[in-house]
């Protein structure tokens, strides 16, 4: 490379020639760092402009997130030597499970419903009610019964008055009500709307469509029935005075989470009814249609069956009669309805000794009104309470395989 202070064709000046000044060479030098500093200027304003842009979509993207998913620190631009990640760097990002989101936008939805709204006055009121009949039966009976001696806490659910049912009665009845009403639209409201595809088109598997669904909507019902349970609670010990013993509170608990587990019951059904109807009308009828059918008809049905299969009259009527007992009662406890009140019912009433007809040979050496501990209880309601896991999760499975298999379009 020719050198600034030599002439072309590296031919020395001869005496006569003027080489090149001092002030020459300092203005070329002058206009080479001018250049220099403007191209670098225009660099750096042009990489500022860069880093701004990226800084105003970053921003424009976290906007709505939460604060606590952003991490907070240097920016990632502040120097060579930071680095950006996924798992926790200056300036990134961790998004939130899309299952969390889904489950937190469901629960969202559920609570500012007005369905959700009604469902729960309604509920609320007949606790309040089932409360009122059951202090007032309690006042009326003579203190120094028997009734009264233990106990007294749970017949506050398990007490009725003259005009009103009592508190389990009343969550058996109403219960399937709320599980219908929490799930019959859940897919089908989405797939007549046309979002269906649309969540499915984002980065998201189908199955976590189906459990965040379910998920949000027992845990809004598990919050509400917990809330309900202790609210009764508190405004019982207010109006009697008497604080519950340890096992009082123990069977307590496990009457509403088997009242939990029943109701996760009828919201499967009714989910396996909202992904198997395109109409959410439809799911709606269908899951009503079960409910009435198990909690009038079927009983019914089972009555009539009783009656023609009666056994005669004559020889060993006594033994037939009570096979035949145990026959029919194997036959209703087909019913959800029938499961959850033999449950409810042992769990509440500690004096329950046996579900079944009982031999005189059974009540030989029983101590007569004699309550069993709450272990010899939860014996006793084991196959009721199994039997209504099985069938939620009956329900459940055949609503994941039917909504796994079905073809799902913008307009379908």
């Amino acid at each position: 490379m020719a050198s600034p202070y030599e002439n072309p064709g590296n031919k020395k000046p001869r005496a006569g020639d003027s080489g090149p000044s001092i002030e020459s060479e300092a203005a070329s030098s002058l206009a080479g760092s001018d250049a220099s500093e403007h191209s670098h200027d225009s660099g750096t304003s042009f990489a500022s402009g860069v880093t701004g842009d990226l800084k105003a979509s970053e921003t424009s993207d976290t906007a709505g997130l939460p604060d606590e998913i952003i991490i907070k620190g240097a920016s990632a631009t502040s120097g060579p030597s930071s680095k950006t990640g996924m798992f926790g760097s200056s300036g990134a990002v961790l998004p939130p499970h899309p299952f969390l989101v889904l489950v937190q936008k469901e629960m969202s939805d559920h609570i500012r419903s007005w369905r959700f709204i009604i469902l729960l006055g309604l509920i609320w009121l007949t606790c309040i009610g089932s409360l009122y009949a059951a202090l007032s039966t309690i006042r009326s009976i003579d203190p120094a019964s028997e009734e009264l001696q233990s106990f007294l806490f749970l017949r506050l659910f398990t007490l009725q008055g003259d005009t009103l049912p009592s508190f389990i009665t009343f969550v058996g009845f109403l219960g399937p009500l709320l599980g219908i009403g929490m799930g019959f639209d859940v897919v089908s409201s989405e797939r007549s709307k046309g979002t269906l595809s649309r969540l499915l088109s984002q980065p998201i598997y189908r199955d976590q469509v189906l459990h965040a669904k379910f998920v949000a909507a027992l845990l809004v019902i598990s919050v509400m029935f917990v809330a309900l349970g202790f609210m009764v609670m508190g405004m019982g010990l207010l109006a009697i005075g008497i604080p519950p013993t340890a096992e009082e509170l123990g069977r307590m608990i496990l009457f509403l989470l088997l009242s939990i587990v029943y109701i996760g019951f009828w919201l499967n059904l009714s989910i396996w009814f909202s992904a198997r109807f395109k109409q959410a009308a439809t799911a709606a009828l269908a899951g009503i249609a079960v409910w009435i059918f198990y909690s009038v008809f079927f009983s019914m049905l089972v009555q009539l069956v009783a009656n023609a299969t009666a056994p005669a009259a004559g020889g060993d009527a006594a033994a037939a009669a009570v096979n035949h007992a145990g026959w029919m009662q194997q036959l209703m406890r087909l019913s959800p309805n029938q499961l959850y009140q033999e449950a409810t019912t042992t769990l509440l009433v500690p004096e329950i000794r046996t579900l079944g007809p009982l031999t005189m040979d059974q009540v030989i050496g029983a101590i007569p009104n004699s309550a069993l501990p709450l272990g010899q209880s939860l014996l006793i309601v084991w196959p009721q309470v199994t039997g209504l896991i099985a069938a939620t999760l009956v329900c459940f499975a055949l609503a994941y395989v039917h909504f796994m298999r079905q073809e799902i379009r913008s307009r379908s």
